[in-house]
C-alpha cells in the first residue's frame, strides 16, 4: 500500500477530476473546441465565466481569466497566441488524426506540426487553440 511520505499514514488515490483553463471569453473558448475537437457542453455558468465539456471520464472547463484574482495571489501567465505556449499540452486521443487536424485547423486553430507517426507507432499531431494553448491529436497507444 501507498503510504504518507511524512507520516507513514495509508494514502488513498487522488482522482484526477477535471482541468480549467483560463480563458479571457469563456462562451468563445466553448464554441472553438465544439466545432474543433467535437466536445459538447457539459455545464455553462449563466454568468458565462465557467464552463465545462464533456471529455469521457474527465472534465476540461474554462473559467475567466478574472476569477484567479478571487482564488489565489499567484502571479500567472495567460495564454496568448502570439506569445510562447506554457510548457502543458492537451490532448485528444482520435483514430484518425489527419481528420481531426484538418477539422482543428478549419475551425481556427493554429498550425504547429502535421500528423506524424512516431518511432513507437503512435500517430501525433499539434495544433494552438485560439487562445494560444498547446493541443495534442493522438492515436491511442498500444
Amino acid at each position: 500500500k501507498p503510504s504518507h511520505p511524512v507520516r507513514g499514514e495509508p494514502r488513498t488515490m487522488a482522482r484526477f477530476g477535471y482541468t480549467i483553463v483560463h480563458v479571457p471569453d469563456v462562451g468563445a473558448a466553448v464554441d472553438f473546441y465544439e466545432r474543433a475537437f467535437g466536445l459538447s457542453r457539459r455545464f455553462v455558468d449563466d454568468s458565462n465565466q465557467y464552463a465545462e465539456m464533456e471529455t469521457g471520464a474527465t472534465a476540461l472547463a474554462f473559467a475567466a481569466e478574472d476569477l484567479i484574482a478571487g482564488n489565489f495571489t499567484l502571479a500567472v501567465n495567460h495564454t496568448r497566441p502570439a506569445e510562447p505556449p506554457p510548457a502543458v499540452e492537451l490532448v485528444f486521443v482520435e483514430e484518425d488524426v489527419q481528420k481531426s487536424y484538418d477539422l482543428a485547423l478549419a475551425a481556427g486553430a493554429f498550425e504547429v506540426s502535421k500528423p506524424a507517426q512516431k518511432p513507437w507507432g503512435q500517430t501525433v499531431a499539434y495544433v494552438r487553440d485560439l487562445n494560444g494553448l498547446l493541443v495534442e491529436l493522438c492515436t491511442p497507444m498500444g
